[in-house]
Protein backbone atom coordinates (compact mmCIF):
# COMPACT_ATOMS: atom_id res chain seq x y z
CA UNK A 1 0.00 0.00 0.00
CA UNK A 2 1.51 3.61 -0.90
CA UNK A 3 1.04 6.87 0.32
CA UNK A 4 -0.14 9.17 -2.44
CA UNK A 5 2.08 11.99 -2.23
CA UNK A 6 -1.02 14.55 -2.23
CA UNK A 7 -1.82 12.82 0.64
CA UNK A 8 1.46 12.77 2.28
CA UNK A 9 1.25 16.62 1.78
CA UNK A 10 -1.96 17.03 3.46
CA UNK A 11 -1.16 15.41 6.34
CA UNK A 12 2.28 17.67 6.74
CA UNK A 13 0.27 20.77 5.84
CA UNK A 14 -2.13 19.86 9.05
CA UNK A 15 0.59 19.14 10.91
CA UNK A 16 2.58 22.41 10.33
CA UNK A 17 -0.11 24.36 10.79
CA UNK A 18 -1.59 22.78 14.31
CA UNK A 19 2.91 23.85 15.47
CA UNK A 20 2.73 27.08 14.08
CA UNK A 21 -0.98 27.62 15.58
CA UNK A 22 -0.06 25.76 19.06
CA UNK A 23 1.27 29.33 20.10
CA UNK A 24 -1.18 31.17 19.44
CA UNK A 25 -3.63 30.05 21.83
CA UNK A 26 -2.64 31.08 24.60
CA UNK A 27 -4.06 33.57 26.62
CA UNK A 28 -3.48 37.09 24.93
CA UNK A 29 -0.67 39.02 27.08
CA UNK A 30 -2.05 42.21 28.31
CA UNK A 31 -0.33 45.51 26.80
CA UNK A 32 1.62 47.28 29.49
CA UNK A 33 1.31 50.61 29.96
CA UNK A 34 4.26 52.42 30.94
CA UNK A 35 4.88 55.73 32.16
CA UNK A 36 6.72 58.86 30.62
CA UNK A 37 10.05 59.36 31.27
CA UNK A 38 10.16 62.59 33.12
CA UNK A 39 10.76 65.88 30.99
CA UNK A 40 13.68 68.52 31.52
CA UNK A 41 12.54 71.69 33.43
CA UNK A 42 16.14 72.66 33.40
CA UNK A 43 19.63 72.26 32.01
CA UNK A 44 22.41 74.89 33.40
CA UNK A 45 25.81 74.77 31.94
CA UNK A 46 28.46 77.20 33.77
CA UNK A 47 32.08 76.78 32.38
CA UNK A 48 35.19 79.05 32.01
CA UNK A 49 36.91 81.35 34.86
CA UNK A 50 40.54 80.86 35.44
CA UNK A 51 39.87 77.32 37.46
CA UNK A 52 38.29 75.98 33.92
CA UNK A 53 34.84 75.37 35.92
CA UNK A 54 32.47 73.09 34.03
CA UNK A 55 29.30 72.37 36.32
CA UNK A 56 25.83 71.47 34.87
CA UNK A 57 22.83 71.58 36.72
CA UNK A 58 19.72 69.32 35.01
CA UNK A 59 16.15 69.29 36.81
CA UNK A 60 13.24 67.18 35.67
CA UNK A 61 9.63 67.98 36.18
CA UNK A 62 9.09 65.07 38.84
CA UNK A 63 11.74 67.26 41.23
CA UNK A 64 14.18 65.05 40.37
CA UNK A 65 17.81 66.65 39.69
CA UNK A 66 21.30 66.05 39.13
CA UNK A 67 24.16 68.35 39.87
CA UNK A 68 27.59 67.25 37.87
CA UNK A 69 30.82 68.88 38.80
CA UNK A 70 34.62 68.66 37.59
CA UNK A 71 35.16 66.57 40.38
CA UNK A 72 31.41 64.70 41.47
CA UNK A 73 28.10 64.21 40.37
CA UNK A 74 24.83 64.07 43.00
CA UNK A 75 21.36 63.68 42.49
CA UNK A 76 18.90 65.19 44.82
CA UNK A 77 15.00 65.86 44.81
CA UNK A 78 13.89 69.05 44.77
CA UNK A 79 10.06 69.66 46.41
CA UNK A 80 7.28 70.49 44.87
CA UNK A 81 7.44 74.58 45.83
CA UNK A 82 10.92 74.82 45.57
CA UNK A 83 10.56 73.45 41.96
CA UNK A 84 7.24 75.92 42.01
CA UNK A 85 9.41 79.09 43.09
CA UNK A 86 12.58 78.05 40.30
CA UNK A 87 9.61 78.15 38.02
CA UNK A 88 8.44 81.25 38.96
CA UNK A 89 11.77 82.68 39.01
CA UNK A 90 11.92 81.93 35.23
CA UNK A 91 8.76 83.23 34.88
CA UNK A 92 9.51 86.95 36.34
CA UNK A 93 12.87 86.92 34.57
CA UNK A 94 10.66 86.70 31.40
CA UNK A 95 12.96 84.11 29.91
CA UNK A 96 11.23 83.37 27.05
CA UNK A 97 11.45 86.81 25.48
CA UNK A 98 14.88 87.10 26.20
CA UNK A 99 17.33 86.63 22.95
CA UNK A 100 19.33 83.68 22.81
CA UNK A 101 22.53 84.78 22.62
CA UNK A 102 24.25 87.63 24.95
CA UNK A 103 28.18 87.31 24.06
CA UNK A 104 30.48 89.01 23.15
CA UNK A 105 33.09 88.37 21.03
CA UNK A 106 36.03 88.75 23.26
CA UNK A 107 35.72 87.69 26.39
CA UNK A 108 38.21 87.35 28.99
CA UNK A 109 39.91 84.39 30.13
CA UNK A 110 38.22 84.55 33.96
CA UNK A 111 34.83 85.34 32.40
CA UNK A 112 31.75 82.40 33.08
CA UNK A 113 30.08 81.54 30.30
CA UNK A 114 26.26 80.62 30.21
CA UNK A 115 23.91 78.29 28.53
CA UNK A 116 20.70 77.91 30.18
CA UNK A 117 17.63 75.37 28.61
CA UNK A 118 14.46 76.18 30.61
CA UNK A 119 12.25 73.54 28.66
CA UNK A 120 12.60 74.09 25.20
CA UNK A 121 14.21 77.98 24.85
CA UNK A 122 18.20 78.00 25.37
CA UNK A 123 19.86 81.05 26.40
CA UNK A 124 23.61 81.54 26.41
CA UNK A 125 25.27 84.23 27.97
CA UNK A 126 28.45 85.37 29.84
CA UNK A 127 29.64 87.25 32.73
CA UNK A 128 30.41 90.33 30.76
CA UNK A 129 26.94 91.07 29.33
CA UNK A 130 24.35 89.14 31.30
CA UNK A 131 20.93 91.13 30.58
CA UNK A 132 19.65 92.54 33.69
CA UNK A 133 16.06 90.32 33.89
CA UNK A 134 18.00 86.95 33.62
CA UNK A 135 20.59 87.90 36.43
CA UNK A 136 18.65 86.68 39.40
CA UNK A 137 17.95 82.98 37.55
CA UNK A 138 22.17 82.96 37.21
CA UNK A 139 22.55 83.69 40.70
CA UNK A 140 20.02 81.39 42.19
CA UNK A 141 21.34 78.68 39.85
CA UNK A 142 24.73 79.47 41.15
CA UNK A 143 23.59 79.20 44.54
CA UNK A 144 22.88 75.53 44.11
CA UNK A 145 25.90 74.49 42.18
CA UNK A 146 27.92 76.41 44.50
CA UNK A 147 26.55 74.33 47.32
CA UNK A 148 29.15 71.46 49.13
CA UNK A 149 28.22 68.93 46.88
CA UNK A 150 30.91 66.30 48.17
CA UNK A 151 28.38 66.02 51.00
CA UNK A 152 25.16 63.43 51.05
CA UNK A 153 22.93 66.41 52.45
CA UNK A 154 24.45 69.12 50.03
CA UNK A 155 24.25 72.08 52.54
CA UNK A 156 24.05 75.60 51.83
CA UNK A 157 20.87 74.51 49.41
CA UNK A 158 17.64 76.85 49.66
CA UNK A 159 15.04 75.37 51.27
CA UNK A 160 13.23 72.57 50.12
CA UNK A 161 16.37 71.02 48.48
CA UNK A 162 17.34 67.33 49.96
CA UNK A 163 19.80 64.64 48.19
Amino acid sequence: MSIRPWMAAFVLGILVTTVLLAGCLGEKTPATVGTAAPGVVLNYHRTGGIAGVDDRLVVFDNGYAVLSTKTSSHDFQVSTPELARIIRLFESSDFNSLEGNYTVRHTGADLMQYRITYFDKTIVTEDSVIPDPLQPVITELNTIISSDSSSNSLPGLPTGFTS
